[in-house]
């Protein structure tokens, strides 16, 4: 995989232990996803679905 300037949540603390998922631009316009205490491990995906998922997750939270 190319190279991806990982992003990690603000809600997350930048100290040991405390792993979130972080997210990235990745190649051809993807959006690349990896969990930070397994790096290697990376899923991609479209724009408007990485989009979709996170206005679920909003949506779901509102509700709660």
């Amino acid at each position: 995989m190319q190279q991806v300037s990982w992003q990690k949540s603000s809600y997350s603390a930048s100290t040991t232990n405390n792993e979130c998922v972080e997210v990235g631009a990745a190649a051809n316009e993807t959006v690349a996803l990896r969990e930070s205490d397994a790096p290697g491990t990376v899923i991609v995906t479209a724009p408007g679905a990485f989009a979709a998922l996170i206005r679920t997750v909003k949506a779901a939270a509102l509700r709660a």
